[in-house]
């Protein structure tokens, strides 16, 4: 049978939009001048909603309102407010902007809580009147002053509505104990008057990129599942989105508006047709393979309804995914944005938050761990974390951004820190790229959610599928090599000053021997196999010796074949061999 075609939106000109304001034409998102944009962008998550994944707070803690009231029955509620300007005032600055900015992305993606901006209903003073907050809006205006000095895009997320709109509290917020934002008009009512206020505020903002109308509302409408993942309907999803769209569009004609399905985003049984022709289609993609597959729902969409589409979402998974889903969808003509920027231990993500001794303290206390600290020790754990928080504080995982950008273009090979020869090569030093370019491993993503495989077991350093710990060898940076498996390779960029025999001594701990490794450069192999013997345990380390490897003058991209793993590896010493 033929495939019919539905096109629901009619033609309508470029000139009709300001100058640079994101919109719809046809299944693009163009600017004012019509050039067709690939949105890259990063969500700001934990900054004005906190979720307690992202604050290690997750087993005993999941919704921000639930960790608040955890650090004010420690330290008080002034002491709490204090914690909590800090937060906020080093969560996200001007620097922040500047430095994604630098990094490659286009676009920012801030998810909002609506307390920020406006009183909850039990707070207000008059039932259905809202009192309008300085505090979220003053966030979003100086956070879009930031994205306009760099020229990148501000899509506004509401990513927790009035009453929450998830069961899933640590995403929305989501209060059990009152109503949620499906079971309350006056919810509605508040989301519907929230966005009126932003759009009327921001209407001829061009870089204000669009409105993404709600963040992941996983809702079982009929009674018959969990999450709104088997909803065939969405009535009342689809419902208050057209009320939102018309309230806005009353307001504002420039501004691109995203809409999400249930879900997390994903279901949109029920939602067409579409209601508005500057409109386009957002889904959220995680743990899963980086096919076609994964995607053809959407593409179908987008084809049927003649509709943009945009990944809203995405990350929490390795280098090796991150490249893949990116040359996926930017293959189809689809942007994105990635999820988290900021978090404790943030391995997979562009930025980490260090956790300090006392906050680690503090999370054991909460998981009756230890015993309850003093007021003084505890605001000191929070308030060091919100130190934390600002740029200069972070650890930058310029691996990740690596794979984000570079790697999506090529397969090329570069170094990640400068080695010069005679001189240590730290194992865990190897080149920045893809897998089977700069590295072989096995275990390299997380390709099923309901698994969840470590792709990097260590879980330290690199969000590469190799497998880093932390080495307490007597001279180390910090990192060794673990979980090495037979067949897998590590490659190094060095550069030697003149053409130089070295012997190499491996420094390496192994309960067992049986282990093997060679080198080789981009010519083939230059060492015999060496076996490595037992060491006396995995954190018992010992030396042997490569001899008569030969580099030539220059750089030199030498590779460590493990013919047989089962050993941990800390560095390589390259000597100049003696005659």
């Amino acid at each position: 049978m033929k495939k019919i075609v539905l096109m629901v939106f009619i033609s309508f000109s470029i000139a009709s939009f300001g100058q640079g304001f994101l919109h719809r034409n046809g299944q693009e998102i163009v600017d004012g001048n019509g050039k067709n944009i690939v949105l890259r962008g990063l969500g700001l998550g934990g900054w004005m909603v906190q979720e307690g994944y992202m604050l290690q707070t997750g087993s005993f803690a999941g919704p921000q309102h639930i960790i608040k009231q955890k650090i004010t029955d420690l330290i008080g509620a002034k002491n709490t407010k204090e914690f909590y300007d800090a937060y906020k005032a080093n969560g996200i600055t001007k620097r922040d902007i500047d430095s994604l900015a630098a990094w490659g992305f286009n676009s920012v993606r801030l998810p909002m809580h609506y307390n920020l901006y406006t009183l909850p209903l039990e707070q207000e003073a008059v039932s259905g009147q809202n009192t309008w907050l300085e505090e979220g809006f003053k966030m979003t205006d100086d956070l879009l002053n930031w994205c306009a000095a760099n020229k990148i895009y501000l899509i506004l997320d509401l990513h927790a509505a009035p009453g929450g709109q998830g069961k899933d509290a640590n995403i929305s917020d989501y209060d059990s104990a009152k109503p949620s934002l499906w079971e309350s008009t006056a919810n509605q009512d508040k989301m519907v008057a929230l966005w009126e206020k932003l759009a009327e505020r921001y209407k001829d903002n061009p870089w204000i990129g669009a409105y993404d109308i709600i963040n992941e509302p996983n809702w079982d409408f009929t009674g018959t599942n969990q999450n709104g993942c088997d909803e065939t309907s969405n009535a009342p999803l689809r419902a208050l989105q057209v009320r939102v769209t018309n309230a806005i569009r009353a307001i504002d004609k420039n501004h691109l508006i995203f809409i999400e399905g249930n879900c997390w985003g994903n279901n949109y049984n029920g939602m067409f047709p579409l209601w508005d022709e500057n409109m386009a289609l957002s889904f959220h993609k995680y743990w899963n393979q980086n096919d076609t597959a994964s995607i053809q729902k959407m593409l179908d969409y987008r084809t049927q309804y003649n509709v943009p589409i945009w990944l809203g979402e995405s990350g929490e998974n390795s280098n090796v995914w991150f490249k893949e889903a990116i040359s996926l969808v930017e293959a189809n003509n689809i942007g994105w944005a990635f999820w988290p920027m900021k978090k404790i231990e943030n391995l997979a993500g562009v930025t980490s938050v260090t956790k300090t001794p006392e906050y680690d303290q503090l999370l054991k206390y909460w998981n009756n761990e230890r015993a309850k600290p003093t007021v003084d020790f505890a605001k000191k754990g929070v308030m060091d974390i919100a130190e934390n928080f600002k740029m200069k504080n972070l650890t930058i995982r310029y691996d990740v951004i690596d794979a984000m950008f570079r790697q999506v273009q090529t397969t090329d090979t570069k170094k990640y820190k400068n080695h010069s020869l005679p001189g240590k090569v730290f194992a865990t030093e190897y080149d920045l790229g893809q897998n089977g370019y700069a590295y072989l491993d096995k275990d390299v993503a997380n390709y099923d959610g309901t698994k969840f495989t470590k792709w990097n077991k260590g879980g330290m350093m690199r969000n590469d599928g190799v497998d880093i710990e932390s080495c307490n060898d007597t001279m180390t940076n910090g990192f060794q090599v673990a979980f090495i498996e037979d067949g897998e390779w590590l490659q190094y960029t060095v550069e030697v000053k003149a053409k130089t025999t070295f012997d190499v001594a491996i420094r390496y701990a192994s309960e067992a021997s049986g282990g093997k490794l060679y080198l080789e450069d981009e010519n083939g192999k230059i060492s015999e196999i060496i076996t490595i013997p037992s060491s006396g345990g995995k954190d018992n380390w010992k030396t042997v010796i490569l001899k008569n490897v030969l580099l030539k003058q220059g750089t030199n991209k030498v590779k460590v074949r493990f013919e047989k793993g089962n050993f941990n590896l800390n560095f390589l010493e390259f000597k100049k061999a003696k005659k």
